[in-house]
């Protein structure tokens, strides 16, 4: 079996390598990643898949290559084009007996904690049951991700790459990465394998002048690795129709080039939940809960908890403290702190039944939890 280097993968695969340059989609391109990706599954890789191409798909059915200006007019390719493009996704996972779920996501849904919540249990979970999480920018009623600004899924891919702690961020284009000049035009351009830090000299490559069209462009991704990096996630850009890309990238091969992680992912992911903490509450636990959660890495269920001090939210981050008021650990709770009053020193099982309804077993779950 080959050694992966890389075992949770987030793979971007822009509309350039999707279509191939011509406007439509490139069916046989489009079904070698999805050989590539199953043949990681089958490797013990667990992979979410980012990809672009609705607004090609809908102009291809609807037979029209007028480009109309404004928002509206790409919003409804996107939309006649977003269960296409799902739809053959799904009949090529299939060949290789892989289930695959759609979502739609806007980056409101990742800066709302209960969002954030709820998009990363769903994530984490179909990942657990060998599902195929497929996700694309919500097109339809996300207006600043179609425009000029922000790009394609460049940037939505590295959100989800923190948020589901992903190994690598495989930035798939056109090109073979970042290049001293626009190769198209310099035949002394040279690719860029490694960056160490994104800085002005760096962002200087991927000016306008390299990149006619913003949207999706070099500067796009490169402020996606900036993000992706600095959450801990190791980046690469490079070309997506190199044979066997996916496979050679997880295998550690330098393909393209690589931006490594500017800091740990505990160390982001604790600085990101300090800075959001939450100071109108804290959960109380016994001393049995405070070892299991050191000593094993176990998430805190409703048994465990003594009391509840304050008012929190569900989706907010807040202390888990000892009886002595020592701090364990801090993350995301499940529940309100009222619904956590009410089933605290109960059995998970009990939950359904002492609330009337339930968001999982746990008052916070390992994966959204951080020790202190």
């Amino acid at each position: 079996m080959a050694h992966l280097q890389y075992k949770r993968l987030v793979v971007k695969a822009g509309t350039g390598v999707l279509t191939g340059g011509t406007g439509r989609l490139d069916l046989e391109v489009m079904s070698g990643l999805v050989s590539q990706i199953a043949g990681l599954r089958s490797l013990g890789a667990e992979v979410v898949l980012v990809t672009s191409g609705a607004v090609a798909a809908g102009r291809d059915i609807l037979l029209t290559r007028q480009e109309r200006r404004g928002i509206p007019f790409r919003q409804v390719l996107a939309a006649v084009g977003q269960s296409h493009l799902m739809h053959f996704y799904e009949q090529r996972f299939a060949e290789h007996c892989i289930s695959v779920a759609q979502a739609l996501l806007t980056w409101k849904d990742l800066s709302d904690r209960q969002g954030y919540l709820n998009v990363r249990n769903t994530l984490l979970a179909l990942l657990e049951l060998g599902v195929g999480p497929v996700l694309n920018v919500n097109d339809v009623v996300a207006v600043d991700e179609i425009g000029e600004v922000l790009g394609d899924n460049d940037r939505l891919s590295a959100l989800v790459a923190n948020l589901i702690d992903a190994d690598l961020l495989a930035l798939l284009t056109d090109t073979d990465g970042l290049h001293t000049a626009d190769p198209r035009v310099d035949p002394d351009a040279r690719l860029i394998t490694r960056v160490e830090k994104i800085d002005s000299s760096i962002e200087a490559l991927a000016g306008s002048r390299l990149n006619p069209n913003p949207r999706g462009g070099m500067s796009t991704k490169l402020e996606a690795a900036r993000l992706a990096t600095s959450s801990g996630v190791a980046t690469v850009i490079c070309n997506g129709w190199e044979r066997d890309v996916l496979p050679r990238l997880a295998r550690g091969e330098g393909l393209g080039t690589m931006f490594p992680p500017t800091s740990s992912r505990l160390e982001s992911r604790k600085r990101w939940m300090l800075s959001e903490i939450s100071a109108r509450g804290e959960i109380v636990v016994d001393q049995g809960a405070a070892l299991v959660l050191r000593g094993q890495n176990r998430s805190l269920l409703p048994v465990g908890v003594l009391e509840v001090k304050g008012e929190f939210h569900r989706g907010d981050i807040v202390y888990i403290v000892a009886l002595g008021g020592e701090k364990v650990a801090c993350g995301i709770v499940s529940y309100d702190s009222q619904d956590i009053a009410r089933i605290k020193g109960e059995q998970s099982d009990r939950i359904q039944g002492v609330l009337g309804y339930h968001y999982g077993q746990e008052v916070m779950h390992r994966n959204n939890m951080v020790l202190l």
